[in-house]
């Protein structure tokens, strides 16, 4: 996909002349070559670090780890294309045997050879009930995992899983190293060895992550010799820190990014996404449990205005977790702005408004908390947004900002203002969101959501192999969450980032969620030469 430049004209008048930055004292991430400093180094700010540097504890499961290579890797258009294998599977006729040939001659950076055996290693280990990978799911499939000499992996499935070559863009590790040491607490997952573009060379927890290119990579030494990601989670700082010339490249919110858009010398990059804003309304409170609250919410909120006055048109209004320019959305689902519908569906269930304008039921107030990340703008402010619309219908939300330390061991009981989504198939969206059993595993199905009629469409999304069958399971779920929402959905936004135009070869693919990370203009920056 070609990046979009363009920034709507709407939207930059509506921001022309409003950005004002407080200074923040803070150290230079990358050192002397930083923010258009040395022609072959690249810093960018980004929001979020993983927890671990090891794909066998998820990172870099959707491709773009820099550090490691999968056997397939994604185009700039989203197609799957070889990595470390030669080619695109070969597949049996029933769907269930995936055969790959391996790329001969390539070295972890250690020196030591990749081959069929570190495949085996990496899905064998991944699929371990022992190892901490709360991803593990999406390889619920695998039957097994087997190799045919050094260069050939044959994986063998339960059941014809349509997107599984999709799920082999998941980095490889070598055996010799990661088997040797304790999968979730060893050296390993926070110093890793791969076979990627790019050699980890520090991380400083919480500052930045830095890397140097693979001089004996085998695409092809990069011609950016030293990246860095600066971890940067508050949206004003790293704008800051963009303006002071600290970074070369970072990710904005909207009416952030937008005070850099007459900038000589920097580009804005709009990338389209699977990223949705959501939010959960647990299953166990008295309030967000109670079906109609649900349903009342989800058609109070006016989604278009915060596309609008939020994202600034960067994005569309989110009904699910599907976007609604997806094939796989289910027409019909879209929620319409109905707030005297929301009055009536409350007092029909019997929430009659309280003498404070707040609805009350068998003695329980329509209240409840709602939390967002600090820092986080985006979240903020849709959570204020949603806050808003709510109260109009009946319903007190109190809006808090903490870190995920506090917020995730309330989660069970009191709404968050999140996000999620992935490209690619309905089941890497749909099914650790609202499967039940997957209820209480860390950020999985934060709202604990418990639907049969969904825990069996998702099924059969997953075990059938024919399209017009899944077409009519996800639609089912999508359906079904008019019914009974257990999250209200706003927005799927856009992505923006700001960068100093000194490189050619950036472009941007239809991303995830996680955002930054594995995703951005620097999705390919093994590939990026210098302007001439």
């Amino acid at each position: 996909m070609t990046a979009r430049r363009s920034i709507r004209g709407t939207a930059a008048a509506v921001l022309a002349g409003a950005l004002a930055l407080t200074a923040v004292a803070c150290s230079n991430p990358g050192g002397s070559g930083t923010g258009g400093g040395a022609k072959d180094s690249v810093v960018v700010g980004i929001a979020y670090e993983p927890d671990s540097l090891s794909p066998l504890l998820g990172y870099g499961k959707d491709g773009n780890s820099k550090i490691f290579d999968g056997l397939l890797a994604y185009d700039a258009g989203m197609r799957l294309r070889p990595a470390l294998a030669t080619a695109l599977p070969t597949v049996s006729d029933d769907g269930l045997t995936y055969t790959y040939q391996l790329r001969e001659g390539v070295k972890f950076s250690d020196g030591k050879p990749f081959g069929a055996k570190d495949v085996v290693f990496t899905y064998r280990t991944i699929l371990d009930e022992k190892t901490n990978n709360a991803s593990r799911t999406e390889l619920a499939a695998v039957k097994d995992v087997t190799a045919r000499g050094e260069h050939t992996v044959v994986f063998t499935l339960k059941y014809p899983y349509a997107p599984f070559d999709r799920r082999t863009v998941l980095p490889i590790v070598p055996a010799h190293i990661a088997g040797e040491q304790d999968v979730n607490t060893g050296p390993f997952t926070t110093k890793p060895v791969g076979t990627g573009p790019y050699l980890l060379t520090g991380w400083s927890k919480g500052e930045k992550i830095s890397f140097k290119a693979n001089p004996d990579y085998w695409g092809g030494a990069p011609k950016v010799k030293k990246f860095t990601m600066a971890i940067i989670k508050d949206d004003d700082v790293r704008a800051t820190r963009l303006r002071a010339g600290e970074l070369d490249s970072a990710i904005l919110p909207p009416n952030l990014a937008k005070g850099f858009a007459e900038d000589s010398g920097r580009e804005t990059y709009e990338a389209t996404t699977y990223d949705y804003r959501t939010v959960t309304l647990p299953t166990h409170h008295k309030v967000t449990g109670d079906t109609a609250v649900r349903r009342a919410l989800d058609i109070a909120v006016d989604r278009r205005t915060m596309v609008d006055q939020i994202l600034l048109g960067a994005g569309k209004p989110a009904y699910g977790p599907v976007p609604t320019d997806s094939e796989w959305f289910a027409r019909g689902t879209e929620r319409r702005f109905d707030l005297e519908g929301a009055r009536r569906i409350l007092d029909e269930a019997g929430w009659k408004p309280g003498e404070d304008g707040v609805r009350v039921k068998d003695g329980v107030r329509a209240a409840f908390p709602l939390w967002y990340l600090t820092g986080d703008k985006l979240r903020q402010e849709h959570a204020l947004a949603y806050a808003s619309d709510a109260k109009k219908a009946g319903i007190d939300i109190t809006t808090q900002a903490g870190t995920w330390e506090v917020i995730e061991p309330r989660m069970r009981q009191d709404a968050v203002l999140a996000g999620g989504g992935s490209p690619g198939d309905p089941d890497f969206d749909q099914y650790t969101l609202l499967k039940s059993s997957l209820a209480g595993d860390g950020f999985n199905n934060m709202a604990w959501y418990d639907n049969p009629v969904v825990d069996r469409a998702l099924d059969d999304g997953r075990e059938n192999g024919e399209q017009a069958a899944r077409k009519a399971a996800y639609d089912t779920v999508q359906r079904e969450l008019v019914k009974n929402p257990g999250y209200t959905f706003l927005t799927h936004i856009d992505h923006l980032y700001v960068v100093n135009d000194r490189w050619d070869g950036l472009s941007t693919q239809t991303e995830p969620h996680d955002h930054g990370l594995a995703s951005g203009p620097w999705w390919n920056i093994e590939d990026w030469t210098p302007k001439k």
